[in-house]
């Protein structure tokens, strides 16, 4: 994996466990062009990594994402081009074949907000908000947004939240099946971290299978899903993780996955 430093975001390592922290507090950590290309490169090496087995992503000096930013120099790229960038980095979050979990401590607005919501799991503290700030700006959804919104909470939850951009509270959030959960500022880190710990504790081929059949569900037949879920179980059966599964059981003991 090639070595190179990173300008705006944060990228530490521990027990399997890979944070990715956007590092641009005096911008409330606003996306530039950087940050998604560094996002990017970060996401493709977790993705790749043998040993980055969870990804947590916060943001750094009180909040999670401001969403785009707007206030840099004209660039000659085409917005088009622009936004493939973008957007490929929403797609990479999107198929990481691994657990990803979003530690939103503070504003999480616009493609910040879908950046939150891309990831499998999302908590956050009270202080917490969220909102599809897009229109008050005059321009569309993006980063996911239209095809993440209606699956979370539904197709009118969704246009409320898009054509209004209002900004939420992290409890209404909850409320409305937005985010999984809000946990008290003192309490979130260690909640996330023992989560990441317990999910590098599992079988992730498994993990990653399921991640597959959950994302496509919804927009395949019943037929579909079930072929799906056929070929998955297929290569869980035959995998060392599905071996140990069915030793542990028969002795009794709490399986030890990851061991070849």
């Amino acid at each position: 994996m090639e070595d190179r430093p990173y300008e705006t975001i944060i990228v530490s390592r521990q027990s399997c466990v890979t944070t990715v922290t956007l590092n641009r507090p005096e911008k409330k950590n606003a996306a530039n062009s950087t940050m998604w290309a560094e996002l990017g490169r970060a996401f493709a090496e977790v993705s790749e990594s043998p040993t980055d087995r969870v990804l947590i992503l916060r943001g750094a000096g009180g909040s999670f994402c401001s969403g785009a930013d707007l206030t840099g120099s004209v660039s000659d790229t085409h917005p088009l081009d622009n936004m493939r960038q973008v957007h490929q980095v929403a797609l990479s979050l999107h198929q990481l074949p691994k657990p990803s979990i979003a530690l939103v401590d503070g504003d999480a607005v616009g493609a910040g907000c879908n950046l939150a919501l891309g990831c499998d799991m999302v908590f956050a503290t009270p202080r917490s908000r969220f909102a599809e700030i897009f229109v008050r700006r005059a321009l569309s959804v993006d980063f996911g947004g239209s095809w993440l919104l209606p699956r979370l909470v539904g197709l009118h939850r969704a246009k409320q939240l898009c054509l209004t951009g209002a900004l939420i509270s992290a409890d209404e959030a909850a409320a409305i099946g937005l985010i999984n959960e809000v946990v008290e500022g003192a309490d979130i880190e260690s909640k996330v971290y023992s989560l990441a710990g317990d999910l590098v504790a599992g079988p992730q081929i498994a993990q990653g299978l399921i991640k597959q059949l959950l994302n496509a569900g919804s927009g395949s037949t019943m037929a579909e899903a079930l072929d799906a879920e056929s070929a998955a179980q297929s290569v869980n059966l035959l995998s060392p993780d599905a071996r140990e599964a069915r030793m542990a059981f028969v002795e009794k003991r709490p399986p030890r996955y990851g061991r070849r």
